[in-house]
């Protein structure tokens, strides 16, 4: 068996999960953010991670996962983009976290998370290049087979 595009079986698992949808639509981006891309978004990518040589095509990623927002006004009502960067954020950790056995179809193949734990917990970081964006950073180390 070869090893599995894990990138793609994590946004697929991600795309489908209904409440991160709600707030980022199909904004789900691997390995960074497009220039100017709308938020609310997650952008992720691998940034290291183990294997197991007796078990070659069971890669355990560790992944990055950045939590995009900025203020947003709805109907005269303006909800802060460290507000909306978290409550992102906590959709994409319930998406994941302690998920075992999860099968995700790419394809017409099936391939399995064997289980997602967070390593870092969400942290709140301010973009000073870019004023009024938002993000939460996190990283998750996620079993696929």
């Amino acid at each position: 068996m070869t090893l599995p595009d894990t990138n793609a079986i994590i946004r697929e698992h991600l795309a489908n999960n209904t409440a991160l949808a709600a707030l980022v639509g199909d904004r789900i981006y691997s390995p960074r953010l497009p220039e100017n891309a709308d938020l609310p978004a997650v952008g992720f990518f691998t940034r290291g991670g183990t294997s197991n040589p007796y078990i070659p095509d069971m890669p355990t990623p560790s992944v990055q996962f950045d939590c995009w927002a900025t203020d947003v006004e709805v109907a005269g009502v303006v909800t802060s983009g460290h507000i909306l960067a978290r409550q992102v954020y906590r959709a994409l950790y319930d998406a994941l976290q302690g998920i075992q056995n999860t099968t995700v179809t790419i394809s017409g193949t099936d391939h399995l998370i064997l289980s997602a734990i967070e390593e870092v917990q969400g942290q709140d970081l301010v973009d000073i290049e870019i004023p009024k964006y938002f993000r939460v950073l996190t990283f998750f180390a996620i079993m696929i087979r």
